[in-house]
C-alpha cells in the first residue's frame, strides 16, 4: 500500500484511503513515525471498545430464547419453557467467532476495495499472523495459567472438527495459490474458499449432536438433550438468598448495602458464562470500563471467605450439580476426591478418619494414592506418616483411610497436617476433584480448653420459639471443664421479646461443643428488628475464654424479614441485570462511559484511571450505537460492525505508513504491530476463562474455529467479491504467492506441531491427560516449545520479506 520516496515528503500514502489529513511534508520523519505509532495504539484501543460493543451484540443474539410447550408425564401437564434459538457450538463459530476476528476481517475487505479490488499484503499478513499469534501465544498462555489440577476440553469431537478445518484452510491457500492457478484466484476458488465457513459451521454442529456416532448417553447428556432449556441462572432465588442471610448472621458491622453486595458476589460466582463474556469483560479490564464481575472491598471479601468456609462442602450448593458434570464430562470421566477439605480430631481419640468419594463414571477401576504432609504438626511426633493406595473397584464411590495420631499426654496448641490424593499412571478417564487436600486439625486434649462462640451474631425469625446457638471448645478437651453464661438486653428486651437467661455449660472428658438455648417470644405485633448479647462470663479453673467470648442475637419479625429477603432479592436481581451485557439502555451506557470503572468509583484502581483517561474519547463516541436491548441487538451489530470498518480503515493507513517510515514492509508489519493489537483482548480473555472455567473450551477449544473463519471470510469473501469484479471486467484477480504462502506454509507446520502437543497433553499421563495446567514442569515446557514456535514463525517469515531467505512458488 506505501510509496516511499527520497528527501523529507517520505511515505505520503497516494493508496490510502484516508490518511494522511495533512500535508505532512515538512515534517521530520522519526517524528512522524512516533506519532503514527501512538496514533496506532491509541486505535487498538478504540477498536477494543467497539469490537465490545459488538460482541455485546451478538452476546444479545445468540442468548435469544423461544417460548415451547413441553408434556412432563411427571406432573401430566402441560408446561411452557425457554428454548435457546441458538445452538452454542453454531454460535461459537459464527458470530462469535465474526466478533472477536471482526477487525482482521474488515481490514482484508476494506483493503482490497481500498486498492482497487487489488491484493494488499496488510490484510492476508494480520490474518495468518493473528491465528499464529491465537493459536501458538494464547494457547501457551493458558496452558500455563492453570494450576497442576488441569483441565479438559469438554467438546472434544467438536474442537477435532475445528483442528482439522483449520489445518485445511491454510493448506488450501497453498493449493489455490501455487497449484490450482498460481499467482491467480479464479471465481469458483474464492466462492468455493468462502463456502467452506458454512462447510466448517455445518459439519462442527453434526458432530455436537453426534449424529455421525452413537455415545452411551449420560444422565446429564439426556437433560441436555431435552433441547436447550433456559434455566433462570441470571436470578436470584429468594429460598437461596434466604439460607445464604442466615448464614451471615445479623452482622451490626454489616449494613444492608453491603449484605446485597455479598450476596451478588456469591450467586454471581458460579453462573456460566460465554466465550463473549469473557471477550467483553477483558476488554473492559484493559481499559478501564465497567466490569462484568462484582467487585468487593477487602472487608467484604474477608467475610465472603469467612462464610464460604464455615459452609464448605455444603449440598445446599446452587451450582454443585453443574460443577460435577463438568468435572466429569457428563459422566464420561472418574472424579475421585475427599467429601470435605478438613476434619477435626481429638488427641486421644487416636485416629483420624477420612472418608474418599468417586462419582461420574463409576464403572471402570480406578486407583489413587493417599499420602500425609506435615504442617504445624510433625510426622512421627504428632501422627504416624500414611502413603497408601486406596482402590475404587468397579461401582464402589466411597473408601476411609485412616491416620494413626500419637497422644503424648503433654499440652501443645491445636496442630494441623495435610493429607494429598494423586492418581497412579496410566488412569486417562479418572481425575481428581477440586477436593483433592484434606486438613487434619489434631484438638489438644491435655488441657481444659478455650470456650468461645462460633459466631459472632446469629439471625432468628421472632416465631421459631427457641434460639439455639453452639459454644465450642478449643485448644485441649482434658477433663471436666465448665462455662458460665448469661444474656443482656440491648434493643431488645428481657420479659418481653426473650427469656432472660443465664446458665452453666458443663463438658464432660473430650467433649467440644455444646449448645445454649434460649426462649424467644412472639408477641404478634409488627415491630423492627432488636438483638441482645449473650455473653460467655465465667469458666472453671484452667480453662480460658477466646476472642468471641460475646455473640449478638438479632430478633427479626416475621412479616419484616420476609420483606428484607425480597427486597434484597429484588434489588440484588436488578444489579445481576445491570452486570449483564445486553441489558444496557442509552442512559446506562453513556453513564458507564463517561465514569472510570464505569461507575464503580470505590474499586477502581489507578490503572483504571489512567486507561480511562486514555479511552475516554472513545467510549463517548461509541455509546451512541444503540444498544443491544433495541430490536434484539440487531441494529447494535451492525451499526458496531460498521464502526469497526471504519476504525479498521484509519488502523490500515496507520500500520502501513508507519511500516513505510521505519523500514517495515507491510508483510511484516501485518504479523507484528497489527497481529498483537487486534489479538491482545483474545488473549486476556483466553486467560480469564482458562483460569474460571470449569473446561478449556472457552479458553482454547474455540481458537481452531476462529482461525478457521478468518481464512473463510477474511481471505474467502474479499477475494470473492474481487475475482466478481475482475470477471466482470474480462481481467484476473492477481494474488502474487511469493511471501504469503512462505508465511502460510511456516504456519500451517508450526500449527499442527501445536495441536499434535494439545492431543499429546490431553492423552499422556506425564502431562496430566488435561490440554491446560497439570504437570507443574511440563506445563511450563509446553508453553515454552509453543512460544518459540511462534518467534520461529515471525523471524522466518520477516526474513523471507527481506531476501535474506529465497524461496519461489
Amino acid at each position: 500500500m506505501s510509496n516511499c520516496s527520497s528527501g523529507t515528503f517520505l511515505c505520503q500514502n497516494a493508496s490510502s484511503l484516508i490518511l494522511p489529513l495533512l500535508d505532512e511534508s515538512t515534517w521530520r520523519n522519526e517524528v512522524r513515525a512516533a506519532l503514527y505509532l501512538v496514533g496506532l495504539f491509541w486505535s487498538f484501543m478504540g477498536v477494543s471498545i467497539v469490537a465490545d460493543v459488538f460482541m455485546t451484540s451478538i452476546e444479545r443474539i445468540t442468548s435469544a430464547t423461544r417460548k415451547m410447550t413441553f408434556f412432563n408425564s411427571d406432573t401430566g401437564v402441560d408446561e411452557q419453557v425457554d428454548v435457546k434459538i441458538w445452538n452454542d457450538t453454531v454460535a461459537n463459530l459464527s458470530l462469535m467467532a465474526l466478533g472477536s476476528s471482526a477487525p482482521e476481517i474488515l481490514l482484508s475487505i476494506i483493503e482490497i476495495i481500498g486498492n482497487g479490488f487489488k491484493a494488499g499484503e496488510l490484510g492476508p499478513g494480520t490474518i495468518v499472523g493473528s491465528a499464529a499469534f491465537n493459536l501458538l501465544i494464547i494457547t501457551a498462555v493458558c496452558i500455563c495459567s492453570v494450576d497442576d489440577e488441569g483441565k479438559r476440553i469438554k467438546q472434544f469431537m467438536v474442537f477435532c472438527v475445528t483442528a482439522t478445518f483449520c489445518e485445511f484452510a491454510y493448506i488450501w491457500l497453498v493449493i489455490i495459490l501455487v497449484c490450482s492457478s498460481p499467482d491467480f484466484i479464479d471465481l469458483w476458488e474464492g466462492v468455493v474458499t468462502f463456502l467452506l465457513f458454512f462447510i466448517l459451521v455445518v459439519a462442527a454442529y453434526i458432530m455436537d449432536k453426534g449424529f455421525c456416532f452413537k455415545k452411551a448417553e449420560t444422565e446429564a447428556d439426556k437433560e441436555a438433550n431435552k433441547g436447550l432449556i433456559v434455566h433462570d441462572a441470571h436470578h436470584i432465588n429468594e429460598e437461596k438468598l434466604r439460607e445464604f442471610i442466615k448464614q451471615i448472621g445479623k452482622d451490626p458491622n454489616l449494613t444492608e448495602e453491603e449484605v446485597r453486595r455479598l450476596a451478588l458476589k456469591k450467586f454471581s460466582e458460579g453462573m456460566p458464562h460465554s466465550r463473549a463474556w469473557y471477550r467483553i469483560n477483558a476488554t473492559r479490564q484493559m481499559m478501564g470500563g465497567h466490569k462484568l464481575q462484582v467487585q468487593l472491598p477487602e472487608k467484604l471479601q474477608g467475610k465472603l471467605a469467612e462464610i464460604e468456609g464455615a459452609g464448605d462442602g455444603a449440598s445446599s450448593d446452587p451450582h454443585l450439580k453443574a460443577k460435577q458434570d463438568a468435572l466429569t464430562e457428563n459422566g464420561r470421566l472418574s472424579v475421585v476426591e475427599f467429601t470435605s477439605t478438613s476434619v477435626a480430631v481429638l488427641e486421644r481419640d487416636q485416629r483420624a478418619r477420612l472418608t474418599i468419594r468417586r462419582y461420574g463414571n463409576v464403572k471402570q477401576r480406578v486407583v489413587v494414592k493417599a499420602e500425609t504432609v506435615d504442617g504445624t504438626a510433625t510426622k512421627n511426633e504428632d501422627y504416624v506418616p500414611l502413603k497408601k493406595t486406596v482402590v475404587f473397584e468397579p461401582d464402589e464411590t466411597q473408601q476411609t483411610v485412616d491416620v494413626e495420631i500419637i497422644d503424648d499426654n503433654q499440652w501443645e496448641p491445636d496442630e494441623t497436617f495435610f493429607v494429598k490424593l494423586t492418581l497412579e499412571k496410566d488412569q486417562k478417564l479418572a481425575r481428581l476433584g477440586p477436593k483433592k487436600i484434606n486438613q487434619v486439625t489434631i484438638i489438644n486434649d491435655d488441657e481444659p480448653g478455650t470456650f468461645e462462640f462460633v459466631n459472632a451474631s446469629y439471625l432468628f425469625k421472632e416465631s421459631c420459639g427457641r434460639a439455639t446457638v453452639p459454644v465450642r471448645r478449643v485448644n485441649g478437651a482434658d477433663g471436666v471443664a465448665k462455662v458460665s453464661w448469661k444474656t443482656e438486653d440491648q434493643t431488645a428486651r428481657a420479659g418481653c421479646d426473650y427469656e432472660a437467661s443465664s446458665g452453666e455449660l458443663i463438658f464432660n472428658h473430650g467433649e467440644i461443643e455444646k449448645t445454649i438455648e434460649v426462649a424467644i417470644y412472639d408477641d404478634q405485633k409488627k415491630e423492627k428488628d432488636e438483638h441482645f448479647k449473650l455473653l460467655l462470663t465465667e469458666c472453671s479453673e484452667g480453662a480460658k475464654l477466646g476472642q468471641t467470648s460475646a455473640t449478638i442475637i438479632t430478633i427479626v419479625d416475621d412479616d419484616e424479614f420476609n420483606g428484607f429477603i425480597s427486597r434484597l432479592a429484588h434489588t440484588a436481581n436488578v444489579d445481576l441485570d445491570a452486570i449483564r451485557v445486553d441489558r444496557n439502555t442509552y442512559a446506562d451506557q453513556f453513564r458507564q462511559a463517561m465514569n472510570v470503572n464505569g461507575g464503580d468509583i470505590e474499586n477502581a484502581t489507578a490503572i483504571d484511571y489512567v486507561m480511562h483517561f486514555f479511552t475516554f474519547g472513545w467510549k463517548i463516541i461509541f455509546a451512541v450505537i444503540p444498544p443491544p436491548s433495541i430490536w434484539g441487538g440487531w441494529l447494535c451489530f451492525f451499526v458496531s460492525l460498521a464502526m469497526i470498518g471504519m476504525l479498521t480503515a484509519i488502523i490500515g493507513d496507520l500500520a502501513s505508513i508507519f511500516g513505510c517510515l521505519v523500514g517495515l514492509k507491510d508483510s511484516v508489519t501485518a504479523i507484528t504491530f497489527v497481529a498483537l493489537g487486534t489479538s491482545l483482548p483474545d488473549l486476556f480473555a483466553s486467560k480469564q476463562a482458562a483460569t474460571a472455567d470449569d473446561s478449556a473450551d472457552n479458553a482454547v477449544g474455540n481458537v481452531t474455529g476462529s482461525n478457521s473463519v478468518n481464512v473463510f471470510l477474511g481471505l474467502g469473501l474479499p477475494w470473492m467479491i474481487a475475482a466478481i469484479y475482475h470477471t466482470a471486467k474480462d481481467g484476473s484477480f492477481n494474488v502474487p504467492a511469493g511471501d504469503l504462502v512462505f508465511s502460510v506454509i511456516l504456519y500451517t507446520v508450526c500449527s499442527m506441531l501445536a495441536i499434535v502437543l494439545l492431543i499429546l497433553r490431553r492423552f499422556m499421563k506425564p502431562f496430566g491427560c488435561s490440554e491446560l495446567g497439570g504437570n507443574r514442569t511440563l506445563k511450563f515446557v509446553s508453553g515454552g516449545i509453543l512460544c518459540s514456535l511462534w518467534l520461529f514463525y515471525i523471524v522466518m517469515s520477516a526474513l523471507k520479506a527481506y531476501g535474506v531467505i529465497v524461496a519461489n512458488f
